[in-house]
Formats: C-alpha cells, structure tokens, sequence
C-alpha cells in the first residue's frame, strides 16, 4: 500500500510541474517540441488535450520519441517533423524532463532510451524548458544516473575502451522484455557511463563534445544547451519556477 501511495504522490507531481509550464509558456500558434519518458509525458497529455478541446489552436508539434507520437495520435493532432517546412529546422519552445539536473542547470537525459532526437529537438528551440520533480534535482551530473551514450553497435569495443578511460567503466543497457540489448529508435545501442572521474565534470559542455568526438558514438545523455525555464515540483507539490 505505501509503494502504492508513492507512486500516486509522484504522478501528482508530475503532472502539477507539466500543468504549470503549460499554463505560462503555451500559446496559440507556437511549433513546439515535445521531449519523452513519464514528466514530459504528462505535458504530452495535457497539451494534447487542450488541442482537442480547440483550447489550444494553431500550434505545431515536433515529438522527441514515437512514445510521444503515439500519444498525441490519440489526440488528432496532426504532426512534423523540423525537416518540415512549416517548422524549417527551429523551434519556439520545447518542454522535456529530465533524469538529473545540476546547479548550473545542466542535464542528464536518455534514462528512456530517446536522447538523440530530444537533443536535437531541444537544441533548435529558441527556449527550452525542463520540468522534473525534486528527486531530479542532484549536485553534480553522475550523482544518481549514468550518462548514457548512444553507439553505433559495430563500435561498441572501441567506444568502451575510450570511456573507460575518459569517465569511467560503461553497462551495455539491456532489454527487460526481450534477450539482448536495448536497441534505440535508429537502430544503436546504449553505453550507461558512470562517472568515476569526477574531474571531467569541471567543464560539462568540453566533456559532452568530448564523448560525441568519439568514433562511433551518434549521441549522449549530456545536455548542456542553457536552459530558459527550469520547473520543479517540491515534496509538498508546490511548483518552484527557476530561469
């Protein structure tokens, strides 16, 4: 029963801290992106609601997974792509979660899998806003969570070797449902790097192109674009507003 009550408490949260970024930042006609795993889902939700509803109306969504596809599908909304000439490669805002957020508000992300589209998403958007709830919110990256690094699988040997020695000793992700490796939405697999070097952490934005220099490596889980709105639920449910 109280893993039960937990698991309620934090789904308040979650959608409390989507609600909230909705209500200030969404306004009719904007191209939005929408990021993935369980927060920005909520927003997913939201959003997609007030789309049937005709609450929202001329906005144009880019989604950060088929996660996110499938569920505004649900909706009717109809959906691009940035190649889309309607979108033209940029955004107004995209709204993502996040798996750890440091003081400097840089990210750690790809927990579900979807880093490599959520990046890119996130990094053509004039503002960016992540919403988490306080369990989220760490010291340093590497606290709680691996960075996750996306690899082309042929690479694999090669690209753990030059990890090892750059952060610390990765975990091929494996599948839960299914023998063998998680394999992403463009056919990679995921190294989950846990920092053991803590001093590579100095500069978060030199250690993220660092690791995508690597031959081999399509993306990883270091996002460290500044962040325009950072929202977090408290224990309490209270929303904090951070920019």
């Amino acid at each position: 029963m109280a893993s039960e009550r937990t698991k309620l408490d934090t789904n308040i949260l979650k959608e409390k801290v989507a609600e909230a970024a909705i209500r200030d930042l969404v306004r009719n006609g904007m191209k939005i992106g929408l990021g993935t795993g369980s927060t920005a889902l909520k927003a997913t939700t939201i959003i997609g609601n007030k789309i049937r509803a005709g609450e929202l109306k001329e906005v144009l969504i880019v989604p950060g997974s088929f996660e996110t596809r499938v569920e505004l599908q649900k909706y009717g909304v109809v959906l691009y792509s940035l190649n889309d000439p309607a979108i033209n490669g940029e955004l107004d805002l995209t709204i993502d979660g996040a798996d750890e957020v440091d003081p400097m508000g840089n990210l750690i992300k790809g927990g579900g899998g979807g880093l490599l589209l959520e990046k890119i998403i996130g990094y053509a958007s004039k503002e960016y806003c992540i919403i988490v709830d306080y369990s989220k919110i760490v010291n340093r990256l590497g606290e709680k969570r691996a960075i996750p690094v996306e690899v082309v699988p042929d690479a694999y040997i090669s690209v753990e070797k030059i990890l090892t020695k750059l952060v610390g000793k990765p975990e091929m992700r494996m599948a839960k449902m299914k023998a063998g490796p998680v394999i992403t939405e463009r056919g990679n697999i995921i190294l989950d790097t846990k920092v053991e070097n803590p001093e590579v952490l100095e500069n978060i934005r030199e250690l993220e192109i660092r690791i995508n220099s690597i031959p081999g490596v399509v993306e990883n889980g270091i996002f460290s674009r500044k962040l325009d709105h950072l929202y977090i639920a408290k224990e309490d449910g209270k929303v904090e507003k951070r920019r």
